[in-house]
């Protein structure tokens, strides 16, 4: 074996050494970086902690505005109303953003069970097939009335049967009381198309209204006197007998209330036999299965309901709370909707003249704070 030089030894040791300062290095690093993970770890999980907190007082706050609440826009005269109302007070008042999607009942009413719409100001239950399904399914909570007391039916000016001496207008009618008259007065309401039948003003066609008219005008037999005309929209049923009244001339049609002529004109709503709940199922059960029914009777006396989409009622409660204090009745809005007709006036206007009116009514449906926000911007 051969030996080893003192130079060579040495430069051998200086390697080592070299080494060993490399390894000590190494560990420090590791130890480092372990001890900054150590200290990272209670910074991650505090932030966690914290967005877990605001997640959680988020869900339990109020409404907070991320995105316009959505209004279902239904296609007559009181429920835009009512959404005006509805929208001014939310936006004003609470300070919230809102949307309305214009449409037919059955359509917008598919579009809140889907949730694309919050809320519904005016669901006419008995009219809305969709409904109950859509309460059972816990798709929409019911929130309580938002009228009072609706009624609906055929109607005729009551110049028809009394006369208007004033106007100048003899009684045309005088006898007419029940649905059973119609037929010896088919020929005051000739149809201008059809001269050998009278015409009847129906619902506009898609209105559930519409569907139940159809059956309970071939359970009186008034097809073999009268043509059912289906005016293109509310607007244009409205116009038919608002000229009819103006020119003192004969109409008859279907109507209800709460609507501008009910809170502007004299009418007398036609008797039927009276409502009972095995004859109404009848009458709807004819609807659905496209046949005449076995009886008929008059509508039923209802409320008009608010619902809102379930998701939206758990996310919004201070608003839920308002829409459930709301509720007004069929004199409120007939009053508003001759408003519009006597000034001309657009909904957003009525809606604030009717915030205006009744103070006393709409100012306890919410906080004295939301309250007086309403009404400073009403000045």
């Amino acid at each position: 074996m051969r030996g080893i030089s003192i130079s060579r030894m040495l430069a051998m040791i200086a390697i080592f050494a070299a080494f060993a300062v490399i390894i000590a290095a190494c560990e420090d690093d590791a130890s480092d970086d372990a001890a900054v993970d150590t200290d990272d770890t209670p910074a991650a999980t505090d932030d966690a902690a914290d967005d877990a907190a605001d997640d959680a007082a988020e869900a339990t706050d109020t409404w907070h505005g991320e995105r316009d609440i959505v209004l279902a826009d239904y296609n007559w005269d009181s429920a835009i109303l009512l959404n005006r109302i509805a929208e001014f007070i939310l936006e004003e008042g609470y300070e919230y953003s809102t949307d309305t999607i214009p449409g037919e009942t059955i359509p917008l009413f598919q579009g809140q069970r889907d949730g694309d719409i919050d809320i519904s100001m005016e669901i006419w239950v008995d009219q809305m097939p969709p409904y109950e399904p859509a309460l059972e399914a816990g798709e929409v909570v019911e929130l309580g009335n938002s009228v009072d007391d609706t009624v609906q039916g055929w109607w005729v000016p009551t110049y028809m049967i009394e006369g208007d001496e004033e106007r100048g207008i003899e009684p045309m009618t005088p006898d007419l009381r029940h649905v059973d008259d119609l037929p010896q007065y088919w020929e005051v309401f000739q149809d201008p198309e059809d001269s050998d039948k009278g015409r009847l003003y129906d619902g506009i066609a898609g209105w559930e209204a519409e569907r139940i008219n159809e059956v309970k005008f071939d359970y009186y037999g008034l097809d073999e006197y009268y043509n059912r005309f289906l005016p293109g929209s509310g607007a244009a049923l409205d116009t038919s007998l608002m000229t009819a009244y103006q020119q003192g001339d004969p109409w008859l049609g279907y109507m209800w209330t709460p609507t501008w002529v009910a809170g502007q004109l004299d009418l007398t709503l036609i008797e039927e036999p009276e409502y009972s709940d095995e004859c109404w199922e009848e009458v709807q059960a004819a609807v659905e299965e496209e046949r005449t029914p076995e009886t008929s009777c008059a509508w039923p006396v209802t409320e008009a309901v608010i619902a809102a989409t379930t998701g939206f009622a758990e996310e919004a409660p201070d608003v839920i709370e308002f829409l459930e204090n709301f509720n007004t009745n069929e004199s409120h809005i007939s009053a508003v909707l001759a408003y519009m007709i006597d000034n001309d006036a657009e909904s957003e206007e009525a809606a604030q003249w009717f915030l205006q009116e009744f103070d006393d009514l709409w100012s306890d449906w919410v906080p004295d704070d939301v309250a007086d926000n309403v009404r400073a911007a009403l000045q």
